[in-house]
This record gives C-alpha cells, sequence and structure tokens, in this order.
C-alpha cells in the first residue's frame, strides 16, 4: 500500500510475504510445548485424586476438593494473565505463567500434608489459566491465508499432551506413585524457562504499543529464518491506517491507540488499561454481542474436558478419540469458515445424542458416545481458533482470558448437575441436558456478527 510518505507495509502484509516457514515451526514448538505441559496437568487430576484418598484416607468430599481448586485457579489465572499480556506483553505473561505452573507443579510432589497440597495445586491451577496467552502468541506469528490450520496443528498438542500423560501415568504409578508421576509432570513447564530467553515477542503487539523499530527487528529475524525478504516501505499499523481514512476518530479507536505515550485521553489507552476498563471494552457496543455470546459457549465447554475414569488403558485410549476431531476441524477450518464448522459441528454431536434418550445395546451406546466426542472436539478446537481471532490486538489474550474464566465456572457446575442426574437415577435427564446444552451452542455460534476465515487480525475495535 502507498501512503503520504512513500510505501508501507502492516505486520499483516509482512507475514504473508515471510509466508509460514521455520521461524513458525519453531514458536509452533515452543507453544506446543506449553499446551502439552497444560493439558498434562488436566489429565493428571484423573489420576492423583484416587490415589492420594487412598494414601491419606481422604473423603469424597476432599478428594474432589483437589480437582476444584485447579479450577477455581485456573477461573482467576486466565482472567489475570490475560490482563497481564495485554498490558504488558506475551511473553511476560507466559514467563510468570512458567515459573508458577512448574514451581507449584514440582513442590506439590514433595507435599507432606493435605491442606498444602489443595494449595500448591491450587498455585497450579492458577498457572495454567495462562493458556490463552501462549495461544494468542502463536497466532500473531501466522500468516491469515493458513492460519486456522495451523492452528489445528498447535491444538494437537493438546491431544499429545493427554496420551503422553496417560501413558506416563501407566507407567509410573503402579511403581512410583502418585507423587513421582507430580514430579514428572511438571517438567514441560521447566522446559518453556529454559528456552525463555530466546523467545521473540509478539511483532504485532509490538507495533499496537508504538514499538515499531522493535516490531522491525522480529519481522527482520523471521525473514532471515524463512529466507523470505520484507516488504518494501514503512511498518504501519492498522490502527494508523484507519486514522488516514477518517477525520474524526471515534471514542473507540482513540481508546485502542498504540501511540500510548504520545497521545493522552482522558479515559486513558488500552496500555493502561486494568481489568475493570478492559472488561468495559470486551462489552462496548462493538464487542457486546460476540462477547456474552462467546462467554455462553465457553460455559458449557468444559463438561466435556474431566474424565473420571481411573483406569489407565481406558483414559489412554479415550485420548486418541481427539485425533479424529482434530482431522475433521483441520479439513473444515479455513474451508467452510469458522462459524459453519463450529455449529455444524455442535448440531450434529445433538443427532449422535438424540438416540441415547433411549435404551441401546452397550456397543451402539459407545459407538454414539465416540461419534459426539469428535463433533466436540472439533467444535472446540475451532472455538479457540476463533475466539483470539475475533478480539482486537489490544484486549486479545484478556478477551480470550476471561471467555475461559467464563469456561471454568461451566466446568465446576455442569459435570455437579450431570453427575447428580446419573447418580439419582435420571440418565435420560442427563443425556437432555447435554442435548440441550449442544443445541444452544450451535445456536450461540450462528449468531456470531463474523467470520474471520482468511481475514487479518485487528488492531481496534473500528477496523
Amino acid at each position: 500500500m502507498t501512503g503520504a510518505e512513500g510505501p508501507s507495509y502492516t505486520v499483516d502484509d509482512a507475514l504473508v510475504a515471510l509466508g509460514f516457514g521455520n521461524f513458525q515451526i519453531l514458536v509452533l514448538a515452543y507453544a506446543g510445548v506449553g499446551w502439552v505441559s497444560e493439558a498434562m496437568e488436566m489429565m493428571i487430576l484423573s489420576f492423583v485424586g484416587p490415589a492420594v484418598q487412598t494414601a491419606w484416607n481422604l473423603s469424597a468430599h476432599e478428594e474432589s476438593l483437589i480437582t476444584s481448586v485447579v479450577f477455581a485457579g485456573m477461573l482467576i489465572g486466565a482472567y489475570s494473565w490475560g490482563i497481564v499480556s495485554d498490558k504488558h506483553g506475551r511473553r511476560k505473561g507466559f514467563l510468570i505463567t512458567a515459573i508458577v505452573t512448574a514451581l507449584a507443579g514440582f513442590l506439590s510432589a514433595f507435599a507432606p500434608n493435605y491442606i498444602l497440597l489443595i494449595a500448591l495445586r491450587s498455585l497450579v491451577g492458577l498457572g495454567l489459566g495462562g493458556g490463552p496467552v501462549l495461544s494468542s502468541w502463536f497466532l500473531e506469528f501466522v500468516p491469515a491465508p493458513n492460519r486456522g490450520t495451523w492452528m489445528v496443528v498447535f491444538s494437537a498438542f493438546w491431544t499429545l499432551g493427554t496420551i503422553f500423560e496417560a501413558s506416563l501415568a501407566w507407567i509410573v504409578m503402579p511403581k512410583l506413585g502418585w507423587r513421582w508421576l507430580l514430579a514428572l509432570s511438571s517438567l514441560p513447564s521447566s522446559f518453556l524457562l529454559l528456552f525463555y530467553k530466546v523467545t521473540p515477542e509478539s511483532p504485532r503487539y509490538l507495533c499496537l504499543k508504538g514499538r515499531t523499530a522493535d516490531a522491525i527487528n522480529v519481522l527482520e529475524k523471521i525473514a532471515r529464518v524463512n529466507g523470505r525478504e520484507l516488504p518494501s516501505g514503512n511498518l504501519v499499523s492498522d490502527h494508523e491506517i484507519e486514522l488516514h481514512k477518517i477525520d474524526n476518530p471515534s471514542e473507540d479507536t482513540r481508546l485502542l491507540s498504540p501511540r500510548t505515550n504520545e497521545v493522552e485521553h482522558p479515559k486513558g489507552t488500552v496500555s493502561n488499561l486494568g481489568g475493570i476498563s478492559s472488561l468495559l471494552v470486551l462489552l462496548s457496543p462493538k464487542l457486546a454481542r460476540p462477547t456474552l455470546l462467546l462467554w455462553a459457549v465457553f460455559f458449557d465447554k468444559l463438561q466435556t474436558e474431566k474424565s473420571q475414569d481411573v483406569k489407565y488403558k481406558s483414559v489412554f485410549i479415550a485420548s486418541f478419540a481427539e485425533l479424529p476431531g482434530l482431522l475433521l476441524s483441520a479439513a473444515a477450518v479455513d474451508k467452510l469458515g469458522r462459524k459453519l464448522s463450529m455449529s455444524t459441528m455442535f448440531f450434529m454431536c445433538c443427532i449422535f445424542l438424540l438416540p441415547l434418550l433411549f435404551y441401546l445395546p452397550e456397543g451402539l451406546t459407545t459407538s454414539f458416545l465416540f461419534l459426539a466426542r469428535i463433533c466436540i472436539t472439533a467444535t472446540f478446537t475451532i472455538v479457540y481458533i476463533y475466539a483470539p481471532e475475533m478480539y482486537p490486538t489490544s484486549v486479545r489474550t484478556t478477551g480470550v482470558g476471561i471467555a475461559s474464566s467464563v469456561g471454568r465456572i461451566g466446568g465446576m457446575i455442569c459435570p455437579l448437575i450431570a453427575v447428580g442426574l446419573v447418580h439419582g437415577c435420571h440418565q435420560t435427564a442427563a443425556v437432555l441436558l447435554f442435548e440441550i446444552v449442544a443445541l444452544l451452542s450451535g445456536i450461540c455460534v450462528m449468531f456470531f456478527p463474523i467470520e474471520t476465515m482468511g481475514q487479518e487480525l485487528r488492531d481496534s475495535v473500528q477496523v
């Protein structure tokens, strides 16, 4: 593009020109290890609780609290680390979360009593809440045309983590016990700390904050590693381009100004936003509708993640059931689009759950549940792609973090209701509950206002 001062290009233009090359592969590997770590720490809940209950003669309530405090910590962490990441940078965001997760995870293996174990596991949950930071960081390095496919590849690291944790538990638990499993499961988070110094900051974040020289340095490094050349001209943010198009920028545009040290506004800029102000941006007229719909979808999400099965072989096999869902989402996300893919998968899940309202042979029941799980896996793989694409850079990790926090609330409430129905011999009602949840989620997706497939990431609400 050409402006008043000569040719210019945006971060998106640069990423498309540089392509997805060796640099992005390295970023993918680093972020993927973080995703593996989170999946392992979540999967470990299926094994540690029952083992600790037996070793320390805990009540059923005390055992369930070991899991509940992790979800509670994630609820707080997902909100907090999103704000930290949007204000101070993606690198600082995932550095703090990696330190908290690795240290608390390792120390929990040496917990001498129940109270200290609970405290340390809640800190692990607090660190795990930073997962959206890593996904947003990786997203901001991927060129728009094939962003969906590569985000599915990134999501596959979660499945890899669940399979690895189930394998590790299968090997370690019978011989060495739960303490060794906790200690070994904390190692992937330590890997993030080991290579932290060589990780780059997101050029999109740097450009938004007015640190154009730093953003160019990162883009030049990508060019060298990928063997490509940057576009000619000056690097500009899409916010600056928007300012050239309009004479009187609106309040929303000013609120999201990247020049945090050069422009003063009474209401401040995003770089200075606190938690409440960031929330107000997410609920502003331009973002309120997609934000509330996203919260509704995330609220229903985590009921599918928590497994109560502590048979290592069963969990190991069940983890592989996610692979077809990943392949399905990879095939659909950049061809059908995010919205159509998600809504279709939700409605197919409803179809596969419908026969379970009636008595069926065990084999047929298992088959329908397997197909429903494939659809749910595909759906929430795509929603984790859509959510960060939907928000502007300045509130991206905050938006995804708060949505994830809402999901944690759903993750704590929905299983309690479903388990209560099953234990009360109301299995038909339990299936009907999941049927309604999937149907409502599919309808919510249909009302999302934008389709992000192939679109450039936005810096401001206006663009």
